[in-house]
């Protein structure tokens, strides 16, 4: 019988690829998202292209309860719960203001919804795999945790990258390494994915500017971390344990 697979922040860019690309792998789905709404109108069109082996629930990955209730559903539906991937992105309205215009109440909350909730994910999810045989946790993290940003390729936008996605993403693959070593003797392996930039909309002066520091084709499209995702998600990685996983075109180099 196909695995199980819940994720979470299934209704945002990367989510949404993410959700139909394991469907033609024929895992079974639980979309997991703060935004029902979205996540009604992407299931629509998941069944629309005949993908129905998955299901949808509202959650808040702040909310320790949100979270335990997420994994009840997805046992309820499906009888187990094989993986998690943990994708989710809170954030407060004054997230994404240059440095000096950030406030440590800002810093803080948004180190706290964002940080905090993957710890609580992992944290619910992870019992449960180490009660139950096993299981599989994959963390989307980000270059920017693993290298200081290149402030360069931001000017001339109204972009930047904020302080707090650094802290996050850093804390994100720490994260991963802690609970890894944690469970070690569990058969829960835990690792983490870090994608470079992703094409969203970003103006072509930054797209030149980024491409500027890779090697071959730039910025990337969320369906180039799809193979990364689903290969260490899955039994291919079997051994793959408390690592992270840099998908960025050589960005990092």
């Amino acid at each position: 019988m196909s695995k199980v697979i819940v994720l979470t922040g299934a209704a945002g860019l990367i989510g949404r690829t993410f959700s139909e690309y394991l469907l033609t792998k024929d895992y079974r789905l639980v979309l997991a998202d703060i935004n029902v709404d979205a996540l009604r109108q992407q299931s629509e069109s998941l069944s629309l292209k005949g993908f129905s082996q998955h299901i949808i629930c509202e959650f808040d990955a702040t909310d320790k309860l949100s979270v335990e209730s997420l994994l009840v559903s997805a046992i309820d539906a499906f009888g187990q719960v094989n993986g998690l991937i943990n994708n989710i992105y809170p954030r407060n309205r004054e997230y994404g203001r240059s440095l000096f215009e950030v406030s440590y109440d800002s810093f803080t909350e948004n180190v706290s919804l964002n940080l905090g909730g993957y710890f609580l994910c992992s944290q619910v999810f992870a019992k449960h795999f180490m009660d139950h045989g096993g299981g599989s946790m994959v963390n989307v993290a980000s270059i920017y945790g693993s290298v200081a940003p290149k402030f360069e390729i931001y000017q001339n936008t109204h972009m930047t990258m904020p302080v707090e996605y650094s802290v996050i993403k850093s804390g994100v693959i720490h994260l991963t390494r802690y609970f890894a070593r944690y469970l070690a003797g569990h058969e829960v392996r835990v690792n983490s994915l870090s994608p470079g930039g992703i094409i969203d909309g970003q103006p072509d002066s930054f797209l030149q500017a980024y491409r500027s520091k890779t090697l071959n084709k730039g910025m990337l499209d969320a369906q180039d971390l799809c193979g990364a995702m689903e290969f260490l998600v899955s039994d291919r990685s079997e051994y793959v344990n408390g690592q992270d996983l840099i998908v960025d075109d050589g960005f990092t180099l």
